[in-house]
């Protein structure tokens, strides 16, 4: 089945290159660009792509707006920028992005990364590490989710979100907590479900909210 991408990004020039190593997949279709946020929403909207790629600054409607806007429809989103800044990663995965890569992202990399966020996974480059996200869930502590929501999950549950945090897959975490891949799958989405998450990449954001991990 064909992965559907818009991208969005107010350089050509840099689309272009995206659209080329995007489209040399035979499971990736590039479908529509847009030059700024506010356009990437109504094509969003008009076309309902798999995944958008999303570039941060962006005249007008930036693109952690835009993010907030495409993922309520339902739209996974992967953030692209040229800065790894903590709170561009941050408030990227509130907005509800479900990976966050840097520009000079490997060809094969950005790639695998569509796949992965369109089959539901959360992404974060390599060297968006769980120290920067810690830190700035350090500094935002006013904005921190209540701990007590933890309460709705089952210890085993709780086991398998801190695992999601670390950025593990179903089968990593089956292998982590000696369980099958669809165990670990069932107790991810029950957990999205009683923490009203829409993805895995909001449960990493709850995780280090409430302090889980």
């Amino acid at each position: 089945m064909t992965i559907r991408v818009l991208l969005a990004d107010d350089q050509r020039l840099v689309r272009a290159g995206f659209r080329g190593l995007l489209d040399a997949a035979d499971d990736i279709e590039v479908v529509a660009e847009a030059a700024d946020g506010a356009q990437a929403v109504v094509m969003a909207r008009e076309l309902r792509p798999d995944v958008v790629l999303m570039d941060i600054r962006m005249p007008g409607m930036d693109g952690l707006e835009a993010t907030r806007l495409v993922t309520a429809m339902g739209t996974r989103v992967v953030v692209l920028t040229t800065f790894d800044l903590d709170e561009y990663v941050f408030e990227a995965l509130r907005a509800g992005a479900g990976g966050f890569l840097t520009k000079d992202v490997e060809p094969e990399d950005l790639r695998q990364a569509v796949r992965v966020v369109a089959g539901g996974e959360a992404l974060l480059a390599p060297r968006i590490t769980a120290r920067l996200i810690t830190e700035f869930v350090r500094r935002d502590a006013r904005r921190r989710a209540d701990p007590e929501r933890l309460a709705r999950l089952t210890e085993r549950e709780r086991e398998v979100m801190a695992q999601v945090a670390r950025g593990l897959s179903n089968e990593e975490i089956a292998r982590e907590l000696y369980m099958s891949p669809a165990t670990a799958r069932t107790h991810v989405s029950r957990a999205m479900i009683k923490l009203d998450a829409r993805d895995r990449a909001q449960l990493v954001v709850i995780a280090y909210e409430t302090g889980l991990v």
